[in-house]
Protein backbone atom coordinates (compact mmCIF):
# COMPACT_ATOMS: atom_id res chain seq x y z
CA UNK A 1 0.00 0.00 0.00
CA UNK A 2 1.40 3.62 -0.83
CA UNK A 3 1.38 6.20 1.84
CA UNK A 4 -0.69 8.54 -0.77
CA UNK A 5 -3.88 6.34 0.17
CA UNK A 6 -3.45 6.60 3.92
CA UNK A 7 -3.02 10.33 3.38
CA UNK A 8 -6.07 10.77 1.00
CA UNK A 9 -8.09 8.49 3.31
CA UNK A 10 -7.07 11.37 6.46
CA UNK A 11 -7.69 13.95 4.36
CA UNK A 12 -11.74 12.42 4.00
CA UNK A 13 -12.14 11.71 7.36
CA UNK A 14 -11.18 15.14 8.53
CA UNK A 15 -13.93 16.58 5.54
CA UNK A 16 -16.78 14.54 7.30
CA UNK A 17 -18.37 14.72 10.85
CA UNK A 18 -20.52 11.78 10.42
CA UNK A 19 -19.09 9.15 12.36
CA UNK A 20 -20.70 6.43 10.19
CA UNK A 21 -18.80 8.05 7.31
CA UNK A 22 -15.52 7.87 9.10
CA UNK A 23 -15.52 4.18 9.78
CA UNK A 24 -16.47 3.65 6.27
CA UNK A 25 -13.66 5.82 5.35
CA UNK A 26 -11.42 3.55 7.29
CA UNK A 27 -12.77 0.19 6.76
CA UNK A 28 -12.50 0.42 3.07
CA UNK A 29 -8.53 1.72 3.13
CA UNK A 30 -7.91 -1.04 5.55
CA UNK A 31 -9.81 -3.28 3.54
CA UNK A 32 -6.67 -2.82 1.13
CA UNK A 33 -4.06 -3.11 3.57
CA UNK A 34 -1.76 -6.09 4.08
CA UNK A 35 -1.90 -7.80 7.54
CA UNK A 36 1.54 -6.49 8.09
CA UNK A 37 0.73 -2.84 7.44
CA UNK A 38 -2.63 -2.70 9.44
CA UNK A 39 -0.30 -1.87 12.82
CA UNK A 40 0.97 0.68 10.94
CA UNK A 41 -1.88 2.51 8.98
CA UNK A 42 -4.14 2.27 12.02
CA UNK A 43 -1.27 3.83 14.44
CA UNK A 44 -0.80 6.72 11.99
CA UNK A 45 -4.36 7.06 11.37
CA UNK A 46 -5.17 7.52 15.30
CA UNK A 47 -2.11 10.44 15.17
CA UNK A 48 0.06 7.90 17.08
CA UNK A 49 3.51 6.18 15.68
CA UNK A 50 4.45 2.73 16.43
CA UNK A 51 8.02 3.59 17.52
CA UNK A 52 6.63 6.31 19.86
CA UNK A 53 8.18 9.28 20.75
CA UNK A 54 11.28 9.99 17.90
CA UNK A 55 12.87 12.85 19.11
CA UNK A 56 12.00 15.49 16.61
CA UNK A 57 10.33 18.71 17.63
CA UNK A 58 7.88 20.66 15.94
CA UNK A 59 9.85 22.79 14.77
CA UNK A 60 12.66 21.06 13.20
CA UNK A 61 9.92 19.20 11.27
CA UNK A 62 8.02 22.64 10.14
CA UNK A 63 11.93 24.29 9.19
CA UNK A 64 12.53 21.52 6.41
CA UNK A 65 12.35 22.80 3.36
CA UNK A 66 13.13 19.33 1.15
CA UNK A 67 11.70 19.42 -2.65
CA UNK A 68 8.62 18.33 -3.42
CA UNK A 69 8.14 14.40 -5.20
CA UNK A 70 5.96 14.89 -8.45
CA UNK A 71 4.08 11.36 -7.89
CA UNK A 72 3.66 9.61 -4.88
CA UNK A 73 6.11 6.74 -4.33
CA UNK A 74 6.18 5.74 -1.04
CA UNK A 75 4.71 2.60 0.40
CA UNK A 76 3.90 1.86 4.03
CA UNK A 77 6.59 -0.53 4.39
CA UNK A 78 9.21 2.26 3.47
CA UNK A 79 7.78 4.78 5.75
CA UNK A 80 7.98 2.74 8.61
CA UNK A 81 10.97 1.60 7.95
CA UNK A 82 12.53 5.08 8.17
CA UNK A 83 10.45 5.97 10.98
CA UNK A 84 12.35 2.58 12.72
CA UNK A 85 15.48 4.09 12.05
CA UNK A 86 14.68 7.80 13.17
CA UNK A 87 13.76 5.42 16.54
CA UNK A 88 17.19 4.52 16.82
CA UNK A 89 19.31 7.01 16.31
CA UNK A 90 20.90 8.31 19.96
CA UNK A 91 24.16 9.40 21.00
CA UNK A 92 26.48 12.17 19.79
CA UNK A 93 25.66 13.39 16.70
CA UNK A 94 21.83 12.55 16.58
CA UNK A 95 20.47 15.38 15.84
CA UNK A 96 22.17 16.02 12.66
CA UNK A 97 21.72 12.39 11.64
CA UNK A 98 18.24 12.82 12.10
CA UNK A 99 17.89 15.54 10.18
CA UNK A 100 19.65 13.54 7.45
CA UNK A 101 16.98 11.33 7.51
CA UNK A 102 13.98 13.70 7.53
CA UNK A 103 15.27 14.86 4.71
CA UNK A 104 15.70 11.10 3.15
CA UNK A 105 11.69 10.47 3.78
CA UNK A 106 10.71 14.31 2.82
CA UNK A 107 12.54 14.18 -0.54
CA UNK A 108 10.47 11.52 -1.42
CA UNK A 109 7.18 12.97 -0.52
CA UNK A 110 4.55 14.49 -2.19
CA UNK A 111 3.42 18.05 -1.30
CA UNK A 112 0.26 15.97 0.84
CA UNK A 113 2.44 13.21 1.85
CA UNK A 114 5.23 15.83 3.46
CA UNK A 115 1.92 17.64 5.48
CA UNK A 116 0.70 14.52 6.77
CA UNK A 117 3.88 13.39 7.98
CA UNK A 118 5.14 16.78 9.47
CA UNK A 119 1.19 16.44 11.50
CA UNK A 120 2.07 13.21 12.15
CA UNK A 121 5.85 13.47 13.33
CA UNK A 122 4.67 16.89 15.36
CA UNK A 123 1.83 14.98 17.39
CA UNK A 124 -0.31 17.14 15.14
CA UNK A 125 -2.53 14.98 12.80
CA UNK A 126 -6.43 15.31 14.27
CA UNK A 127 -8.22 13.98 10.94
CA UNK A 128 -11.42 12.22 13.43
CA UNK A 129 -9.83 8.95 14.00
CA UNK A 130 -10.34 8.75 17.23
CA UNK A 131 -10.06 5.49 19.14
CA UNK A 132 -13.83 4.51 19.32
CA UNK A 133 -14.41 5.60 15.63
CA UNK A 134 -11.15 3.46 14.84
CA UNK A 135 -12.14 0.83 16.98
CA UNK A 136 -15.32 0.66 15.26
CA UNK A 137 -13.27 0.31 11.58
CA UNK A 138 -11.24 -2.52 12.40
CA UNK A 139 -13.63 -4.37 13.52
CA UNK A 140 -15.58 -4.01 10.72
CA UNK A 141 -12.71 -4.37 8.58
CA UNK A 142 -11.66 -7.77 10.03
CA UNK A 143 -15.45 -9.29 9.96
CA UNK A 144 -15.69 -9.27 13.56
CA UNK A 145 -17.92 -8.32 16.89
CA UNK A 146 -16.13 -4.55 18.42
CA UNK A 147 -16.44 -5.93 22.01
CA UNK A 148 -13.04 -8.64 21.42
CA UNK A 149 -11.48 -5.64 19.90
CA UNK A 150 -12.37 -3.19 22.63
CA UNK A 151 -11.15 -5.56 25.32
CA UNK A 152 -8.33 -6.66 23.33
CA UNK A 153 -7.65 -2.87 23.24
CA UNK A 154 -8.17 -2.64 27.07
CA UNK A 155 -5.55 -4.81 27.97
CA UNK A 156 -3.10 -4.25 25.30
CA UNK A 157 -3.12 -0.44 25.90
CA UNK A 158 -2.30 -0.29 22.13
CA UNK A 159 -5.01 0.27 19.48
CA UNK A 160 -2.67 -0.64 16.65
CA UNK A 161 -1.21 -3.83 18.42
CA UNK A 162 -4.96 -5.20 18.89
CA UNK A 163 -5.93 -4.44 14.86
CA UNK A 164 -3.05 -6.34 13.87
CA UNK A 165 -4.10 -9.15 16.27
CA UNK A 166 -7.41 -8.90 14.64
CA UNK A 167 -6.66 -8.97 10.63
CA UNK A 168 -3.76 -11.62 11.41
CA UNK A 169 -5.74 -14.28 13.77
CA UNK A 170 -9.12 -12.96 14.15
CA UNK A 171 -11.20 -13.73 17.64
CA UNK A 172 -8.57 -16.31 18.62
CA UNK A 173 -5.55 -13.37 18.60
CA UNK A 174 -7.73 -10.92 20.20
CA UNK A 175 -8.34 -13.70 23.00
CA UNK A 176 -4.57 -13.87 23.95
CA UNK A 177 -4.66 -10.58 25.27
CA UNK A 178 -4.93 -11.18 28.89
CA UNK A 179 -4.19 -8.74 31.58
CA UNK A 180 -0.34 -9.04 32.13
CA UNK A 181 1.50 -7.82 35.08
CA UNK A 182 3.57 -4.82 34.13
CA UNK A 183 1.44 -3.42 31.42
CA UNK A 184 -0.63 -1.28 32.40
CA UNK A 185 -4.66 -1.10 31.43
CA UNK A 186 -6.55 1.20 29.82
CA UNK A 187 -8.44 3.32 33.14
CA UNK A 188 -12.62 3.25 33.50
CA UNK A 189 -13.97 6.53 33.33
CA UNK A 190 -16.96 7.93 34.72
CA UNK A 191 -19.78 10.13 33.67
CA UNK A 192 -20.92 12.95 35.58
CA UNK A 193 -24.02 12.57 37.52
CA UNK A 194 -27.02 14.84 37.78
CA UNK A 195 -26.96 14.67 41.55
CA UNK A 196 -26.26 12.21 44.28
CA UNK A 197 -30.08 11.34 44.36
CA UNK A 198 -30.48 10.65 40.90
CA UNK A 199 -27.15 8.60 41.04
CA UNK A 200 -28.62 6.32 43.84
CA UNK A 201 -31.76 6.25 42.67
CA UNK A 202 -30.33 4.89 38.94
CA UNK A 203 -29.47 1.49 40.60
CA UNK A 204 -31.59 1.23 43.49
CA UNK A 205 -29.25 1.75 45.87
CA UNK A 206 -26.96 -1.03 45.00
CA UNK A 207 -23.77 1.18 44.71
CA UNK A 208 -21.01 2.22 46.13
CA UNK A 209 -20.48 5.81 47.38
CA UNK A 210 -16.31 6.91 47.79
CA UNK A 211 -14.95 9.98 48.13
CA UNK A 212 -13.43 11.94 44.85
CA UNK A 213 -10.15 12.38 45.72
CA UNK A 214 -8.54 15.47 44.22
CA UNK A 215 -5.27 13.81 43.41
CA UNK A 216 -4.15 12.20 40.52
CA UNK A 217 -5.00 8.63 38.99
CA UNK A 218 -2.38 5.62 39.19
CA UNK A 219 -2.52 2.12 38.57
CA UNK A 220 -0.01 -0.45 40.78
CA UNK A 221 1.41 -3.62 39.42
CA UNK A 222 3.20 -5.66 41.46
CA UNK A 223 4.64 -9.72 40.77
CA UNK A 224 6.91 -10.49 43.83
CA UNK A 225 9.18 -7.93 44.72
CA UNK A 226 8.60 -6.11 41.38
CA UNK A 227 6.26 -2.92 40.90
CA UNK A 228 5.41 -0.23 38.21
CA UNK A 229 3.02 2.56 39.09
CA UNK A 230 1.57 4.09 36.15
CA UNK A 231 -0.22 7.57 35.38
CA UNK A 232 -3.94 7.62 33.69
CA UNK A 233 -1.96 8.25 30.41
CA UNK A 234 -0.32 4.58 31.13
CA UNK A 235 2.98 6.37 31.68
CA UNK A 236 5.52 4.41 34.18
CA UNK A 237 6.29 6.66 37.02
CA UNK A 238 7.73 4.11 38.59
CA UNK A 239 11.49 5.35 39.64
CA UNK A 240 9.71 8.86 40.43
CA UNK A 241 7.72 7.36 43.21
CA UNK A 242 9.58 5.38 45.43
CA UNK A 243 7.56 5.65 49.03
CA UNK A 244 4.62 3.86 46.54
CA UNK A 245 6.48 1.42 45.31
CA UNK A 246 7.89 0.31 49.00
CA UNK A 247 4.13 0.26 50.19
CA UNK A 248 2.79 -1.55 47.00
CA UNK A 249 6.10 -3.91 47.77
CA UNK A 250 4.87 -4.56 51.50
CA UNK A 251 1.21 -5.29 50.65
CA UNK A 252 -0.04 -9.06 52.13
CA UNK A 253 0.07 -10.74 48.54
CA UNK A 254 1.82 -12.22 45.94
CA UNK A 255 0.77 -10.52 42.84
CA UNK A 256 -1.60 -7.48 42.67
CA UNK A 257 -3.18 -4.90 40.61
CA UNK A 258 -5.23 -1.99 41.84
CA UNK A 259 -6.61 1.36 40.66
CA UNK A 260 -6.73 4.20 42.88
CA UNK A 261 -5.52 8.12 43.63
CA UNK A 262 -2.37 9.43 44.84
CA UNK A 263 -2.05 12.92 46.49
CA UNK A 264 0.32 14.70 48.83
CA UNK A 265 -0.99 16.08 52.21
CA UNK A 266 -0.43 18.79 54.68
CA UNK A 267 0.74 17.89 58.38
CA UNK A 268 -2.97 17.98 58.79
CA UNK A 269 -4.33 15.46 56.73
CA UNK A 270 -5.68 17.76 53.95
CA UNK A 271 -4.75 17.36 50.43
CA UNK A 272 -2.48 19.62 49.12
CA UNK A 273 -3.16 21.52 45.43
CA UNK A 274 -3.12 19.29 42.76
CA UNK A 275 -0.32 20.94 41.24
CA UNK A 276 1.89 20.03 43.88
CA UNK A 277 0.62 16.12 43.62
CA UNK A 278 1.93 16.65 39.77
CA UNK A 279 4.81 17.73 40.81
CA UNK A 280 6.64 14.54 41.43
CA UNK A 281 5.39 12.93 38.53
CA UNK A 282 8.51 13.91 37.04
CA UNK A 283 10.94 13.96 39.65
CA UNK A 284 13.82 11.44 39.29
CA UNK A 285 14.09 10.53 42.39
CA UNK A 286 12.43 11.18 46.37
CA UNK A 287 11.64 14.57 47.64
CA UNK A 288 10.32 15.88 51.06
CA UNK A 289 6.77 15.76 49.30
CA UNK A 290 5.48 12.55 50.13
CA UNK A 291 2.81 10.95 48.20
CA UNK A 292 -0.54 8.79 49.79
CA UNK A 293 -2.24 6.20 47.81
CA UNK A 294 -5.91 5.63 48.12
CA UNK A 295 -6.81 2.36 46.10
CA UNK A 296 -10.73 2.15 44.98
CA UNK A 297 -10.32 -1.10 43.01
CA UNK A 298 -8.69 -4.26 42.60
CA UNK A 299 -8.10 -5.79 39.12
CA UNK A 300 -6.14 -8.37 40.31
CA UNK A 301 -5.06 -10.22 42.82
CA UNK A 302 -2.56 -13.81 43.78
CA UNK A 303 -3.34 -15.18 40.43
CA UNK A 304 -6.57 -14.61 39.70
CA UNK A 305 -7.37 -11.47 37.44
CA UNK A 306 -10.85 -10.10 38.68
CA UNK A 307 -11.88 -7.18 35.46
CA UNK A 308 -15.16 -9.67 34.81
CA UNK A 309 -16.12 -9.94 38.38
CA UNK A 310 -18.97 -7.53 39.63
CA UNK A 311 -17.67 -4.32 41.76
CA UNK A 312 -19.08 -6.13 44.93
CA UNK A 313 -16.34 -8.73 44.44
CA UNK A 314 -13.80 -6.76 43.16
CA UNK A 315 -14.37 -4.59 46.76
CA UNK A 316 -14.16 -7.33 48.89
CA UNK A 317 -10.63 -8.62 47.59
CA UNK A 318 -8.96 -4.50 47.71
CA UNK A 319 -10.38 -4.68 51.25
CA UNK A 320 -8.02 -7.88 52.09
CA UNK A 321 -4.97 -6.82 50.63
CA UNK A 322 -4.87 -2.69 50.89
CA UNK A 323 -7.92 -1.92 53.55
CA UNK A 324 -5.80 0.59 55.18
CA UNK A 325 -5.26 2.21 52.05
CA UNK A 326 -8.90 2.21 50.57
CA UNK A 327 -10.78 5.49 49.79
CA UNK A 328 -13.35 6.11 52.22
CA UNK A 329 -16.45 4.00 51.21
CA UNK A 330 -20.23 3.20 51.79
CA UNK A 331 -21.74 0.14 50.59
CA UNK A 332 -24.93 0.27 49.56
CA UNK A 333 -25.46 3.37 52.03
CA UNK A 334 -29.21 5.03 51.89
CA UNK A 335 -29.93 8.34 51.15
CA UNK A 336 -28.66 10.21 54.34
CA UNK A 337 -25.60 7.95 54.95
CA UNK A 338 -25.12 8.87 51.68
CA UNK A 339 -25.26 12.69 51.62
CA UNK A 340 -23.69 12.65 54.93
CA UNK A 341 -20.63 10.97 53.10
CA UNK A 342 -20.28 13.78 50.69
CA UNK A 343 -20.51 16.43 53.37
CA UNK A 344 -17.63 14.88 54.82
CA UNK A 345 -15.88 14.22 51.65
CA UNK A 346 -16.21 18.39 51.11
CA UNK A 347 -15.83 19.33 54.11
CA UNK A 348 -12.20 17.33 54.11
CA UNK A 349 -10.92 19.19 51.31
CA UNK A 350 -11.84 17.14 48.62
CA UNK A 351 -14.27 17.49 45.47
CA UNK A 352 -17.45 14.93 46.02
CA UNK A 353 -17.90 11.38 45.80
CA UNK A 354 -18.13 8.49 43.42
CA UNK A 355 -21.28 6.27 42.74
CA UNK A 356 -20.48 3.02 41.44
CA UNK A 357 -22.50 0.53 40.46
CA UNK A 358 -21.80 -2.79 42.43
CA UNK A 359 -22.60 -4.99 39.75
CA UNK A 360 -20.49 -2.92 37.29
CA UNK A 361 -17.75 -4.87 35.37
CA UNK A 362 -13.81 -3.04 35.13
CA UNK A 363 -14.86 -1.72 31.37
CA UNK A 364 -11.81 0.64 30.76
CA UNK A 365 -11.36 3.64 28.53
CA UNK A 366 -15.25 4.16 28.10
CA UNK A 367 -17.34 7.20 29.87
CA UNK A 368 -20.31 4.44 30.74
CA UNK A 369 -23.47 5.26 33.57
CA UNK A 370 -21.52 2.75 35.60
CA UNK A 371 -19.28 5.20 37.77
CA UNK A 372 -20.73 8.87 38.06
CA UNK A 373 -19.48 11.55 39.58
CA UNK A 374 -21.01 14.13 42.21
CA UNK A 375 -19.54 17.19 42.56
CA UNK A 376 -21.15 20.50 44.08
CA UNK A 377 -19.71 22.86 40.97
CA UNK A 378 -19.57 22.94 37.45
CA UNK A 379 -16.65 21.72 35.88
CA UNK A 380 -15.14 21.06 32.87
CA UNK A 381 -11.69 19.71 31.20
CA UNK A 382 -11.25 21.38 28.11
CA UNK A 383 -8.19 22.14 25.74
CA UNK A 384 -6.45 25.42 25.40
CA UNK A 385 -6.76 26.33 21.73
CA UNK A 386 -4.81 29.81 21.81
CA UNK A 387 -4.18 32.51 23.92
CA UNK A 388 -3.82 36.58 23.80
CA UNK A 389 -1.22 38.51 24.86
CA UNK A 390 -2.30 40.82 27.88
CA UNK A 391 -2.70 44.46 28.44
CA UNK A 392 -2.09 46.48 31.08
CA UNK A 393 -0.68 44.94 34.23
CA UNK A 394 -0.45 41.72 31.53
CA UNK A 395 1.75 43.28 28.91
CA UNK A 396 4.43 40.64 28.07
CA UNK A 397 2.13 37.88 29.04
CA UNK A 398 0.15 35.15 27.59
CA UNK A 399 -3.20 35.49 29.31
CA UNK A 400 -7.10 35.43 27.29
CA UNK A 401 -7.15 31.33 26.66
CA UNK A 402 -9.49 30.24 24.19
CA UNK A 403 -11.06 27.08 25.32
CA UNK A 404 -12.46 24.07 23.24
CA UNK A 405 -14.18 21.08 23.70
CA UNK A 406 -13.32 17.53 22.37
CA UNK A 407 -15.48 16.72 19.15
CA UNK A 408 -16.61 13.16 20.04
CA UNK A 409 -16.20 12.08 16.45
CA UNK A 410 -12.60 12.61 16.50
CA UNK A 411 -12.31 15.92 14.72
CA UNK A 412 -10.76 19.45 16.08
CA UNK A 413 -11.98 20.31 19.44
CA UNK A 414 -14.88 22.69 19.48
CA UNK A 415 -14.86 26.25 20.69
CA UNK A 416 -16.83 26.94 23.41
CA UNK A 417 -15.29 30.00 25.54
CA UNK A 418 -12.71 32.45 26.52
CA UNK A 419 -11.12 33.07 30.14
CA UNK A 420 -8.55 35.06 31.50
CA UNK A 421 -9.96 34.66 35.38
CA UNK A 422 -8.66 32.58 37.86
CA UNK A 423 -4.71 33.30 36.50
CA UNK A 424 -2.42 34.20 39.09
CA UNK A 425 0.62 36.14 38.89
CA UNK A 426 2.61 32.20 38.39
CA UNK A 427 0.65 30.98 36.20
CA UNK A 428 0.95 33.75 33.97
CA UNK A 429 4.19 33.29 33.63
CA UNK A 430 4.17 29.44 32.94
CA UNK A 431 1.85 30.19 30.34
CA UNK A 432 4.00 32.80 28.65
CA UNK A 433 7.00 29.99 29.09
CA UNK A 434 5.35 27.03 28.29
CA UNK A 435 3.21 27.64 25.57
CA UNK A 436 5.21 28.64 22.90
CA UNK A 437 6.17 24.63 22.94
CA UNK A 438 3.08 23.84 21.25
CA UNK A 439 2.85 26.83 19.40
CA UNK A 440 1.25 26.14 15.96
CA UNK A 441 1.28 29.90 14.67
CA UNK A 442 0.85 33.21 15.65
CA UNK A 443 -0.54 36.37 14.60
CA UNK A 444 -0.40 39.68 15.92
CA UNK A 445 -2.46 39.67 18.95
CA UNK A 446 -2.73 35.40 19.42
CA UNK A 447 -0.67 32.36 19.60
CA UNK A 448 -2.21 29.75 18.74
CA UNK A 449 -1.85 25.61 20.02
CA UNK A 450 -1.53 22.19 18.75
CA UNK A 451 -3.99 20.68 21.28
CA UNK A 452 -2.30 19.49 23.89
CA UNK A 453 -2.90 21.58 26.77
CA UNK A 454 -5.66 20.58 29.00
CA UNK A 455 -7.26 22.94 31.34
CA UNK A 456 -10.04 22.58 34.26
CA UNK A 457 -12.44 24.86 33.85
CA UNK A 458 -14.86 26.17 36.83
CA UNK A 459 -18.25 28.13 35.02
CA UNK A 460 -21.83 28.67 36.08
CA UNK A 461 -23.56 27.52 33.33
CA UNK A 462 -23.67 27.04 29.55
CA UNK A 463 -25.98 29.27 27.28
CA UNK A 464 -26.68 28.99 23.17
CA UNK A 465 -24.37 30.99 21.40
CA UNK A 466 -24.28 31.71 17.71
CA UNK A 467 -20.48 33.35 18.44
CA UNK A 468 -19.28 29.78 18.52
CA UNK A 469 -19.44 26.59 15.97
CA UNK A 470 -20.63 24.24 18.70
CA UNK A 471 -23.77 26.79 19.16
CA UNK A 472 -22.91 27.12 23.14
CA UNK A 473 -20.79 29.14 25.33
CA UNK A 474 -19.22 28.95 28.50
CA UNK A 475 -21.30 31.01 31.07
CA UNK A 476 -18.61 33.01 33.68
CA UNK A 477 -15.72 30.53 33.15
CA UNK A 478 -12.65 30.31 35.06
CA UNK A 479 -9.56 28.56 35.22
CA UNK A 480 -9.28 26.00 38.45
CA UNK A 481 -5.77 24.69 37.41
CA UNK A 482 -4.15 22.75 34.62
CA UNK A 483 -4.25 18.79 34.43
CA UNK A 484 -0.84 17.59 33.25
CA UNK A 485 -1.88 14.06 34.07
CA UNK A 486 -4.38 14.25 30.65
CA UNK A 487 -4.19 14.45 27.05
CA UNK A 488 -6.55 16.08 24.74
CA UNK A 489 -8.02 12.83 24.07
CA UNK A 490 -9.10 12.99 27.74
CA UNK A 491 -10.97 16.46 27.51
CA UNK A 492 -14.88 16.60 27.95
CA UNK A 493 -16.82 16.62 25.19
CA UNK A 494 -19.06 19.37 23.48
CA UNK A 495 -22.04 16.71 24.26
CA UNK A 496 -20.87 17.50 28.03
CA UNK A 497 -21.10 20.53 27.57
CA UNK A 498 -24.36 20.77 25.75
CA UNK A 499 -25.74 18.61 28.62
CA UNK A 500 -25.21 21.80 30.78
CA UNK A 501 -27.44 23.75 29.20
CA UNK A 502 -31.00 24.18 30.82
CA UNK A 503 -32.42 22.27 28.20
CA UNK A 504 -29.71 20.05 26.73
CA UNK A 505 -30.36 19.41 22.79
CA UNK A 506 -30.34 16.31 21.14
CA UNK A 507 -26.59 14.95 21.02
CA UNK A 508 -23.96 15.31 18.42
CA UNK A 509 -21.30 17.52 17.57
CA UNK A 510 -23.19 19.53 14.23
CA UNK A 511 -24.73 23.15 14.91
CA UNK A 512 -27.82 22.84 16.97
Amino acid sequence: MLLHSVVDTSVAVAATRSRRTKIDLLRELLDRAEPHEVESVVSWLSGEMTQGRLGVGFRTLAALSAPVAAEPTLSVDQVSGLLDRLAGISGPGSAAARQHLLMELFEQATEAEQRFLVALLGGELRQGALEGVMTDAVAAAAGLAVEPVRRAVMLSGRLAQAAAAAFEGGVDALAGFGLELGRPVRPMLASPAESLDAALTEFDGAVSVEYKLDGARIQVHRRDDAVWIFTRTLRDITTSVPELVDLVRALPCRSVVLDGETLALTDSGRPRPFQETMSRFGARSERELLLHPYFFDCLHLDGDDLLDEPLSVRLDHLARVAGEHRIPTLVAPDADSAEAHLGDSLGNGHEGVMVKSLTSTYTAGRRGRAWQKVKPEHTLDLVVLAAEWGYGRRTGFLSNLHLGARDPDGGPPIMVGKTFKGLTDALLQWQTEEFPRYESHRDEHTVHLRPAIVVEIELDGVQTSSRYPGGVALRFARVLRYRPDKSAGDADTIDAVRALLPTAPVSGTGLP
